[in-house]
């Protein structure tokens, strides 16, 4: 059965008020995505660039057999990075692993910093193990934000083999870059884990001794779900 609305979301996506463009697609977040995708796809063209990057990013809330391809196109050919991060971050979201490959490529190969954030996050969502190598280079990236987002996708991929190579970030200056190095020890169980989380739990600043005690209580935790 049809979506309640549906039609007036579809003639409001048409309205020449960018505004009312933007509440139609707000709209479509309760709509099944079946019904939402054709309507969304209406918009991915869109004059105004929010509504653009809006559109896309909603097709990884929604899957469908064609999201998958069309956010790949996006990420691969579109002109605008903030678009090319959008389509990136859907892909995460999507859950397909089949981007795998279009994200590390995009990793590699993009110029703009934004969208190498959004792919090191989107590889860390699909929690393949084979993002490894992509992410440990994104460890030397100059941008810290790829850096906090590489860390985190390590923790999410459980990639144990990469603790020596993220235990360098624990006196990093950016406490953000401890607190997600804190968060990602808390999946990958090692002897070096404990003593480095130890050593976190008395950081400066309160949200990573928070955090690493956290981790700490769910590497117990999983510890003893293990041995029963």
């Amino acid at each position: 059965m049809a979506h309640p609305g549906l039609e007036q979301i579809a003639v409001q996506l048409e309205s020449q008020s960018s505004r009312d463009r933007m509440l139609a697609l707000a709209a479509l977040r309760d709509v099944p995505a079946v019904e939402a995708v054709p309507l969304i796809k209406k918009v991915l063209h869109d004059d105004n660039l929010q509504i653009r990057s809006m559109a896309v990013f909603a097709l990884g809330l929604k899957p469908t057999e064609e999201c998958f391809p069309i956010l790949v196109r996006f990420l691969e050919t579109d002109s605008d990075y903030g678009i090319r991060a959008g389509a990136a971050g859907a892909l995460g979201y999507l859950g397909d692993l089949r981007a795998l490959e279009p994200l590390i490529r995009a990793f590699y190969e993009d110029t703009d910093w934004l969208v190498r954030f959004s792919a090191a996050v989107s590889l860390g969502n699909l929690k393949d193990p084979r993002a490894y190598d992509a992410l440990v280079k994104a460890l030397d990236s100059e941008e810290v934000v790829v850096q906090q987002a590489a860390i985190s996708a390590l923790g999410e991929i459980k990639a144990v083999g990469a603790v020596d190579q993220i235990l360098r970030f624990a006196q990093a200056e950016d406490w953000l870059v401890r607190q997600r190095l804190a968060e990602a020890l808390g999946d990958l169980p090692s002897p070096k884990t404990l003593s480095a989380l130890k050593y976190l739990e008395k950081d400066s600043h309160p949200q990573v001794a928070e955090a690493a005690t956290f981790a700490l209580q769910r590497l117990a935790q999983n510890s003893e779900s293990t041995l029963d």
